[in-house]
């Protein structure tokens, strides 16, 4: 249960005096997640972009142009449109004893404005001079306020973002009135890191950010450092990777099922791979064995670039695991790539005496109770599968392994229910997105983490060219005699069918051109087809029936045809960074030299710009990554909504990567000194996980 302290956090915002029926649904959309009613909670986590000095600033004279300004003024004189200049605008003088300023208001009341800047009274107006004329002059000023108005303004008002009908003043005032409301917390953070980083307590970070002293205190440079924000942020980090520990700690709590390699049956698999495993993989398949042989339920990230080898590293631990008489399970994102998977390990496996079979949605009648078959009484060792895994008549013999490809395409939950098809299943989760370590230790801080650094021996480097689309025919012809060598070509288009919003070529307008010039060689893919058909047209392209294959992304993960060498990549600007880097990852597979060629829409914009100069510089996927979170931010690079993965308000990786380990340290120590977050911090502890929204980990904790 959430305890009472928190009640006041988790009101409603029509609690707060002003927020009606009329307010409500606006803040709702500005603060609130979709089809939530928004809480006092998201009010004062919803922080502020800026802030603006509202203190008297010297005089008119003195008043730089272009910035926000407050100035104390005596009202002059009142210069209305004259008659039948209805949009002509009303202008006031004001003064000090060092020059005037005409204040400009277009549309305005004249009563309302001589009621509010009656002449001959002391006005304090707020807002941005400007020149016009030679002469100084403020539009629509932002606060026109009499001397008891003005005492009550605060020194620095904070700057919100707005959605219509929501002005920042009044997202202000009801900032306010929250935190009059909201109580200080219990101290769930160690005394002695908040005094060595400077931090406040809760309650004060949050005053210190909404009610700053100095207007520069939220200017984007200082708030990144601010210790009241950076307080907030280590509050969120914490309570995400305590969740992470205790789902970790539970999961381990069942005691795994020891297995000991088999090296006879590893050695076979080993004579079969066509390569030497790299020294990272070795490094891998022993931290693997390791984890197996523990007795401890594995729950292990294989982390490597495109073309890195963790699908041989995966066959090894399948295979340790049918040595000891056990079942793996490997789970891939699409059709094609599950296919692909199984018809490349089945021989592999089979020079062991392992089984190997293929199971997705398409799979029916016979041939799918075939396989279902063979799974209940142990005949396959190894299936590979999509979401059709999970499935209710899915059971197996004996469950040991499951692995997981491309975890950012798969929520926690997805990975926890292929676990729960057997009896302490170890868990080996893959993925070729490189991904920075400050994300890796947030996303995935529930495990442990092996990282293959190392390409195959053999494989050369991508040459990377940029072109403008004018040149298209000449790529063209470029392809043409590439085709003629003997190599195979990708191309890559942004979208399946013309669309009047998105100026992008469509696949199959591509595919028919490109067929004007190669004929029957072309080939075409794309996500819209019958999964029957798209792998016939993937299978034509391995076999080399077709030599050139028009694809949107649907080729960007695993797909392995080590022939292609080619790669053109059109309206590359339209591509993030990390798509660009799995799509070039689809060539260079094999011995022969590589091209990419990326055409883009001229003029390119600066962010594409620099994301078209750094695949040119580098191959390496933890750089490309590293500039990628640089250039969208963690969320999109991501795509947490969609992967299960914990979306964050206040932390921001770029700010706060140094926060991330801290934070998954202390989890750690607290689950190993409190695992039940019983002691006086650990009671605190539960409250904060409870405040960021954890607390389905509470939930796993008083189920354990």
């Amino acid at each position: 249960m959430r305890p009472s302290v928190l009640d006041p956090y988790f009101a409603s915002l029509t609690s707060l005096p002003g927020i009606g029926p009329k307010l409500a649904p606006l803040f709702d959309r500005l603060v609130a997640e979709p089809g939530v009613p928004a809480r006092v909670l998201d009010l004062v986590l919803n922080l502020p972009r800026a802030g603006i000095d509202r203190r008297v600033g010297g005089s008119i004279a003195e008043a730089p142009a272009g910035e926000t300004v407050t100035l104390a003024v005596r009202v002059v004189e009142h210069r209305p449109a004259p008659p039948g200049r209805a949009r002509a605008p009303y202008r006031v003088v004001v003064e000090d004893e060092t020059g005037d300023v005409t204040l400009v208001f277009f549309k305005a009341q004249r009563g309302w404005l001589e009621k509010l800047l009656p002449v001959g009274e002391t006005r304090f107006v707020s807002g941005t001079i400007e020149l016009w004329d030679g002469r100084r002059q403020m539009v629509h000023p932002d606060r026109i306020l009499d001397a008891r108005a003005f005492a009550a303004l605060p020194d620095v008002e904070p700057v919100y973002g707005q959605t219509e009908g929501l002005s920042t003043r009044v997202v202000a005032k009801a900032v306010g009135a929250a935190l009059e409301r909201v109580p200080a917390l219990p101290e769930w953070q160690d005394a002695a890191w908040l005094t060595r980083n400077g931090f406040p307590a809760f309650r004060d970070a949050l005053l210190r950010i909404h009610q700053p002293a100095e207007a520069g205190e939220l200017s984007p440079e200082l708030l990144a450092k601010n210790p009241a924000r950076r307080r907030l942020a280590y509050d969120e980090l914490l309570a995400t990777q305590l969740a992470l520990a205790l789902v970790r700690a539970q999961a381990k709590r069942p005691a795994g099922r020891a297995i000991a390699a088999d090296s006879a049956l590893l050695d076979k698999v080993r004579a079969a791979l066509p390569f030497r495993l790299t020294g990272s993989q070795e490094k891998a398949v022993a931290e693997i064995a390791a984890d197996l042989a523990s007795g401890q339920r594995m729950l292990r990230l294989l982390q490597g670039d495109v073309g890195s080898g963790k699908t041989a590293v995966a066959l090894m631990a399948m295979a340790m695991v049918a040595g000891a008489g056990r079942q793996s399970a490997l789970m891939a994102p699409t059709d094609i790539l599950a296919r692909q998977h199984a018809a490349r390990l089945a021989p592999l496996a089979a020079s062991a005496g392992l089984r190997v079979a293929a199971l997705t949605g398409r799979d029916k009648g016979r041939a799918r109770q075939g396989i279902l078959d063979g799974l209940a009484s142990g005949d396959i060792h190894i299936v590979v599968g999509t979401h059709a895994l999970f499935q209710d008549d899915v059971a197996f013999r004996d469950l040991g392994l499951a692995v997981v490809d491309e975890q950012h395409r798969f929520g926690v939950h997805q990975r926890l229910a292929l676990g729960a098809k057997g009896e302490a299943v170890d868990v080996l989760v893959m993925t070729a997105t490189p991904i920075p370590r400050t994300l890796a230790l947030t996303y995935f801080g529930d495990m442990d983490v092996s990282v293959l650094s190392e390409k195959p021996a053999g494989r050369q480097p991508i040459t990377t060219r940029a072109l403008p689309l004018e040149r298209l025919d000449e790529v063209v012809s470029a392809v043409g005699r590439a085709m003629e060598t003997g190599a195979r070509v990708y191309w890559i288009c942004p979208l399946v069918a013309e669309s009047e919003l998105v100026d992008v070529a469509a696949a199959q307008e591509r595919a028919d051109d490109l067929r004007r010039h190669f004929g029957a060689a072309v080939g075409l893919l794309h996500g819209k087809m019958a999964g029957r058909d798209k792998d016939e047209a993937m299978a034509r392209f391995a076999s080399g029936e077709t030599t050139l294959l028009v694809s949107t992304t649907v080729v960007e993960v695993g797909v392995d045809v080590p022939e292609a060498t080619v790669m053109v990549i059109e309206h590359a600007e339209r591509f993030g960074l990390a798509q660009l880097h799995q799509l070039r990852g689809r060539i260079g597979r094999g011995s022969d030299a590589s091209t990419c060629l990326l055409l883009y829409k001229a003029p390119l914009g600066e962010t594409a710009k620099a994301r078209i100069a750094i695949m040119r510089e580098t191959e390496d996927g933890f750089r490309i990554a590293d500039e990628d979170l640089k250039l969208r931010g963690e969320g999109e690079m991501l795509g947490t909504r969609q992967s299960g993965a914990p979306d964050f308000r206040l932390a921001d990786f770029a700010a706060d990567g140094d926060l991330i380990a801290a934070a998954r340290d202390d989890a750690r120590l607290v689950i190993e000194r409190d695992p039940q977050l019983m002691s006086a911090r650990g009671e605190a502890l539960r409250a904060l996980l409870y405040l960021f929204e954890r607390d389905a980990a509470i939930r796993l904790l008083r189920a354990g």
